[in-house]
């Protein structure tokens, strides 16, 4: 039907009695005119009125999902098929030579490869942002995955572009690809590594987005931003990105604190060093004093009761300092300690509660607090953290006991002044 219009077209441009040669040109010149304006007009009508009408749907869909693909633009790209289809089969109208039909048929056989690549690009982008809105994909991050198909798309691309020029097909070409499967595995190796270790991770549940991990060896101690499948990125507190080869989570330690907030509560593990010299029994003025603290009172009223009660039994005379048991200053104050972290609101008292001695030292002997607060953000934490331990250094004096502290310049003056 094309070529009786072409040769009527001919017949008549022979009837201006202009030369054949002139004929040809002026032919030629039209029908790329005539393709040109096709391939305008066809794109016009699929991007004006089809993806129009894609657009219109979408808006008024209650679906999610639909929108998703209209902004990652699938539709867009895969509307620039048209014009490119059209110039295709038109191509041999346009030319005589056959050897220059083909290579620009090539041309547009590798445009209509990669416009085919993008489209599929942006599907899995918009698939995989579907994904992320369903509550599984807390649990299981597929970024790693989706990137190992698309490099299967790409390297389809290539092979297949490779093809085109080259005359022979795909599969020829995948024969010959075999003899440098040990080079590709070199090229590729990082990738390899972090295909294996994304597959490890999202099985193991290892490490997900908004997880906070701390790595020292790559300085890194923030929440995960990104997985990919080269690298997991983290946002330290300080708000510098660290970047983690994500093969490394896999071959070497790392801390993921998403236990420590799924479980509602946070360690608290610090201690005060109490000077060793300080520490003595209880006399009666201080357990007279220790009786009006409403918490102690009744620790004070059945610890007196039981070593009452024990020191009887073995008939000891009380009067002599080593006989018997006797209540002293800090573990009345461990006893303190306890009952005013289980009378804290922000102490999870559910979890682990320790209130402890450590090895002596040099530095006095390390009372330790060992609790976990019902707060987990950082900033309220930390301030948890401070009323607690201000408050001990403070009531410290009450049981006369006092905190081992390295001299300092000043220590050394009061010296000097009280020798002169």
């Amino acid at each position: 039907m094309i070529e009786k219009w072409i040769i009527w077209y001919h017949d008549l441009l022979s009837t201006t009695g202009i030369s054949e040669n002139f004929i040809v040109f002026i032919e030629n010149i039209s029908i790329i005119i005539l393709i040109a304006v096709l391939a305008v007009l066809s794109d016009i009508i699929v991007k004006q009125i089809i993806i129009s009408s894609i657009t219109r749907i979408v808006k008024g869909s209650k679906n999610d999902w639909d929108d998703i693909f209209l902004e990652r633009k699938v539709f867009n790209r895969l509307a620039h098929l048209a014009p490119a289809i059209l110039t295709y089969y038109a191509l041999k109208f346009i030319f005589d030579a056959p050897g220059l039909v083909t290579f620009l048929e090539n041309i547009v056989q590798v445009y209509m490869t990669l416009l085919v690549l993008l489209v599929i690009d942006a599907l899995l982008n918009a698939l995989h942002e579907i994904y992320m809105k369903f509550p599984v994909s807390e649990g299981r991050n597929i970024k790693g995955f989706v990137q190992i198909v698309k490099i299967v798309f790409y390297f389809t691309a290539i092979v297949l572009i490779i093809s085109i020029f080259s005359g022979k097909t795909p599969k020829a070409l995948m024969t010959s690809l075999g003899a440098m499967a040990a080079v590709l595995m070199l090229i590729f190796k990082d990738t390899i590594l972090g295909f294996v270790a994304s597959i490890q991770l999202s099985a193991n549940k290892m490490v997900n987005l908004g997880d906070w991990i701390s790595m020292p060896k790559y300085n890194a101690d923030g929440t995960v931003t990104d997985i990919s499948l080269i690298s997991v990125k983290v946002q330290n507190w300080d708000k510098t990105i660290a970047s983690i080869p994500t093969y490394a989570l896999v071959t070497e330690s790392f801390n993921n604190w998403k236990g420590m907030e799924d479980s509602g509560g946070r360690r608290i593990k610090r201690s005060i060093n109490i000077d060793m010299k300080s520490v003595s029994f209880l006399n009666k003025e201080q357990i007279e004093k220790f009786r009006n603290y409403y918490l102690l009172s009744d620790y004070i009223y059945s610890k007196e009761k039981e070593i009452e009660k024990y020191n009887k039994s073995l008939e000891l005379d009380d009067s002599v300092v080593t006989n018997g048991r006797r209540m002293t200053n800090l573990g009345t104050f461990r006893v303190y300690l306890e009952n005013y972290l289980k009378k804290h609101p922000k102490i999870h008292q559910e979890m682990t509660f320790l209130v402890r001695h450590l090895q002596p030292t040099e530095l006095g002997l390390p009372i330790e607090i060992y609790v976990f607060s019902n707060e987990q953000e950082w900033a309220k934490y930390e301030a948890i953290q401070a009323d607690i331990f201000d408050h001990i250094l403070s009531i410290l004096p009450e049981f006369d006991l006092r905190v081992f502290q390295n001299p300092t310049g000043d220590d050394f003056q009061k010296l000097s002044v009280s020798q002169l």
